[in-house]
């Protein structure tokens, strides 16, 4: 049976006005993890409709038991993420079209491309999320915590799922394609479409979303864009609209533990890779373990003050 469990999450995000800068101490951060919200509501789009054409040709029960709570629970994010999402178009209704966009660009792959690649691209993508996800949460001090709870919460509980089905896109992947220098070979095409989505979003943000409530230049996680502004600063005769101030959303966290999570995504590409072996965040022992005990994991750092209020 699969160890995979299937959770409802509701974050009231129609309650209250969801903010773009979730996270006021790293506007980097906060405009990253958006950007993730609008690659999740495509990708996870693409993987439901991808395991439901793929179902007929998986005939070990075992491994159709996984992708079907694999699915279930990638179809859950997609539906957190989405009212989000929501969220921010009713305060900047001109996201409606990046979203638009974005979800356009699964739709086009799916139609466009064959199931083995669309697994493959779910294989290859899912794999690097362990060792990712496992650098923001050993750093939620600085990256969740002092934000919105309940935008924080989301992202928290996304990740932790993500770790915990880290092997499902691989065990479903090598039942129906079986081979890893196939899934190798599509990688590049994957990560380049993958960031040619984030940036959609984020030139949506800086399209949107004033400066004022955004702080930065969205593009600011494109090390060529970094590059291109300096570039045009210098040389004032070249065309050049100024979106704000470039950080990178990792700057406080240690080098080390950066350069961990970048060898941790190169190994995931590699040859037999299990990412059973992977080292884990230990928030995600902790919130399985609140989650079993009945906390209130919506509001992952204030669910204890306002039980006691």
């Amino acid at each position: 049976m699969t160890d995979l469990h299937v959770r409802k999450m509701r974050f009231a995000f129609a309650d209250y006005d969801v903010p773009f800068l979730w996270n006021e101490r790293n506007p980097a951060f906060s405009s990253m993890a958006n950007a993730v919200s609008f690659l999740a509501i495509g990708f996870e789009k693409m993987i439901v409709q991808l395991i439901t054409e793929l179902m007929p040709r998986i005939t070990d029960p075992a491994v159709a038991e996984e992708a079907d709570a694999f699915m279930r629970q990638e179809g859950q994010h997609s539906t957190a993420h989405r009212q989000h999402v929501k969220g921010l178009i009713r305060r900047y209704p001109g996201l409606q079209t990046t979203l638009d966009e974005v979800i356009g660009a699964f739709d086009k792959l799916t139609a466009q491309t064959s199931p083995e690649y669309r697994l493959a691209y779910t294989a290859d993508l899912e794999a690097t999320f362990t060792p990712v996800f496992k650098l923001m949460l050993d750093n939620d001090s600085s990256l969740f915590r002092p934000g919105d709870d309940r935008v924080a919460s989301l992202f928290i509980w996304h990740f932790v799922e993500e770790v915990e089905h880290r092997s499902s896109a691989l065990v479903i992947f090598d039942s129906v394609v079986g081979s890893d220098l196939y899934r190798m070979r599509q990688a590049p095409s994957v990560f380049k479409h993958v960031l040619d989505v984030i940036k959609i979003a984020c030139e949506g943000f800086n399209e949107h979303v004033p400066l004022e409530d955004r702080k930065i230049d969205a593009l600011s996680m494109f090390a060529r864009h970094r590059r291109a502004q300096r570039v045009r600063k210098l040389l004032p005769w070249l065309d050049h609209t100024d979106h704000g101030p470039m950080p990178r959303a990792f700057d406080d966290l240690p080098l080390g533990q950066q350069l961990v999570a970048l060898s941790g995504v190169v190994r995931s590409q590699m040859p037999r890779h299990n990412p059973e072996h992977e080292k884990l965040p230990a928030l995600a022992g902790e919130w399985f373990d609140r989650y079993d005990e009945g906390y209130d994991v919506t509001y992952w750092y204030t669910a204890g003050t306002r039980e006691a209020n």
